[in-house]
């Protein structure tokens, strides 16, 4: 086993610190075209020190990155998104002056993707060695510095202080050789995906600072630029005569070969790491991926073999998947592949890796939840046609709703709204002011069989939503129901899941059984054991109470068998009484998946038929809402902390 030494490691609290670019990656989505006929866009992190603080973070390691971002949005956005992923952001410098770099890309064959890079001046090429703090690199058992940061001499010259710092404090180097020709000035703006330019300047730069990196990473390409010499062998016995340090030579679909000793005339002598037999989708980010697998076996003592492995299984899933970062596999889903492989050559396609990936890289969410359900539309226009009231007051009605939530939840997390898109228009902005859970409903009001509100073509509409709202879908669906009818339910909630994941959004879906035959202990249980059957693997259920603590343990049974990774159930309200629904959170308090409630009319009904009719203020209305609301939220608190003690 080769163990990374770990001097002076009483203070480390990062596993690596990446040095150089970071950007934001604007990923063509229609495949296999030409870049000039890309009409819509996917955003990511990118940048090849960023997609490895991120691949890192996900496999398991306390990652950080020193970068520098523009003061406006884009920035904003790499910073955020550093933040979700688990990447300690206090190296990330904001520069007034300058914007964020972006890169345009697209996948137009197998193996060819053109890009352009918008980097003009941008601001992470302006990152100096003010920006190196050497207490923050101190922190870390290695830092990992990037090819085209030595392009520059501000650049080069940080990077340069981060490993002299890092050896000053024992810590390991590491360099990436990130070769981007026109990033060096030797190729046009259209050729983003060149490869390989011959520069003197370049491997001389280069050259310089391998006597102090303790691990070399690159391609065949890469190994030569950064020796100077013009065969890969040749390359190597160069990179040796200056360096001791592990090298590791990467061959795409070959896999790589390590090499930690004396370089022999046999190329292959050295430790092969095989390559996994996949289809070819998108090669760029593929890099980043493999060296994120290959530290978290080196920075864990692990054998070189094994981090050879690792580190082309994670390229594997980077090239059989369309973005960078975003594509990179949790240490979850890793650990499942390398276990259990996959029948597919094109991982995309393996409906089990996919749902490990997206459960355990999706945005954080509260542990539990809160919501008031005010996303009623036939109800509410029934009251507002009663009482002659126009129905488009009923919008500056679910505005109210929010500001009641708002009353309640004070600024603290768990808090929700159920929010519908036909007159939800003023309320899901102030509901995203508060930091709210949002779901919107799709499904058309006391739809039986199952239907969608105004969208034929789901998918596409769930394109125009804010990446933070969560599909729910209600279903009315009894086991007793006739099996046409189940057929073309089923077929219908197959449609939302599939919509919802490829749109990278999060599905609650709500059963109703109740209203259309009796509850046994069993029957919630086997129709959520149906749909997971189906492979219907929703992020949150929403469920009526149950009438017996064997029917809770029947549900929690079939989703912790099916997903164990399901974020739990919230409880429903169907109007009831407020007494009632203390009794049923009671009940539901013993069951772990039970995370909260989302409850409407029990809240809203009164205060919406006042108001509608004009009997009452906005005020009264929204404090009527907000004592109402309150009082389950205290009932909830009160029955999960019962339950805990």
């Amino acid at each position: 086993m080769t163990e990374v030494p770990r001097a002076g490691t009483a203070a480390r609290t990062l596993d690596v610190i990446t040095i150089g670019r970071s950007s934001v990656d604007l990923y063509g989505q229609q495949i296999f075209s030409r870049l000039e006929d890309i009409t819509s866009f996917a955003k990511s992190v990118g940048g090849c020190p960023s997609n490895i603080a991120i691949g890192t973070a996900r496999l398991g390691l306390k990652s950080a990155v020193i970068t520098r971002v523009g003061d406006e949005q884009m920035g904003r956005f790499i910073r955020e998104q550093m933040q979700r992923e688990g990447v300690d952001t206090r190296g990330i410098a904001t520069d007034p002056d300058r914007l964020t770099a972006l890169v345009l890309l697209a996948v137009e064959d197998e193996g060819v993707s053109p890009m352009i890079f918008y980097r003009t001046d941008c601001a992470d090429m302006a990152l100096s060695e003010a920006d190196i703090d050497e207490d923050f690199i101190a922190s870390a058992a290695s830092i990992v510095v990037t090819g085209t940061h030595f392009s520059r001499e501000n650049s080069d010259a940080a990077q340069r202080k981060a490993i002299r710092l890092a050896k000053a404090a024992g810590g390991k180097v590491v360099f990436d050789i990130d070769y981007r020709p026109n990033l060096w000035g030797l190729a046009g703006h259209g050729d983003g995906f060149a490869r390989y330019v011959k520069s003197d300047h370049v491997s001389e730069r280069l050259k310089s600072i391998l006597g102090d990196c303790d691990l070399i990473v690159g391609t065949e390409e890469e190994i030569r630029i950064a020796s100077g010499a013009d065969d890969v062998l040749g390359a190597l016995k160069a990179i040796r005569a200056v360096s001791a340090a592990t090298i590791v030579l990467k061959r795409g679909a070959m896999g790589c070969i390590v090499y930690d000793g004396a370089i022999s005339s046999d190329l292959e002598a050295g430790i092969v790491g095989e390559g996994f037999p996949i289809e070819i989708y998108n090669v760029l980010g593929a890099g980043d991926a493999f060296m994120s697998g290959f530290l978290r076996g080196w920075l864990k003592g692990e054998p070189l073999a094994t981090c050879a492995t690792w580190a082309n299984a994670c390229g594997a899933f980077a090239v059989s998947r369309l973005l960078c970062a975003p594509e990179y596999p949790s240490w979850t889903e890793l650990s499942w592949f390398l276990a259990h492989g996959s029948p597919h050559k094109a991982l995309r396609k393996d409906a089990a890796l996919n749902h490990l990936h997206w459960a355990t890289t999706r945005r954080a969410q509260p542990a539990q939840l809160m919501a008031l359900a005010i996303d009623h539309r036939a109800q509410l226009e029934a009251v507002a046609d009663k009482l002659q009231a126009p129905r488009e007051k009923i919008a500056s009605l679910k505005a109210l709703a929010v500001e009641a939530a708002a009353r309640v939840a004070k600024g603290r997390p768990g808090f929700g709204m159920l929010l519908d898109t036909t007159y939800g228009q003023k309320a899901f902005p102030r509901a995203a002011e508060q930091g709210f859970w949002i779901g919107r409903p799709v499904e058309k009001p006391g739809s039986r069989p199952l239907d969608f509100d105004h969208l034929p073509d789901l998918g596409s509409h769930l394109a125009e939503w804010p990446i933070g709202h969560t599909v729910k879908c209600l279903c009315f669906y009894h086991p007793d129901d006739s099996d046409e009818l189940k057929a073309r339910q089923e077929r219908e909630l197959l449609r939302v899941a599939d919509a919802a994941r490829t749109a990278g959004r999060e599905l609650l879906i709500e059963i109703i059984a109740g209203k259309h035959g009796p509850l046994a202990d069993d029957t919630v249980a086997s129709i959520l054991a149906r749909l997971y059957a189906l492979g219907i693997k929703p992020d949150w259920w929403k469920l009526e109470p149950q009438t017996s603590v064997a029917a809770w343990r029947a549900i929690e049974k079939v989703i912790t068998e099916n997903d164990p990774l399901c974020r739990g159930i919230v409880l429903l309200g169907l109007e009831a009484p407020e007494a009632e629904l203390v009794t049923a959170f009671r009940a539901a308090a013993a069951t772990p998946l039970v995370k909260g409630f989302a409850v409407g009319r029990t809240i809203f009904a009164d205060a919406a038929e006042n108001w509608l009719a004009g009997r009452i203020d906005d005020e009264a209305a929204v404090t009527d809402m907000a004592n109402r609301f309150a009082a389950l939220v205290a009932a909830w608190e009160t029955a999960r902390r019962t339950e805990a003690a």
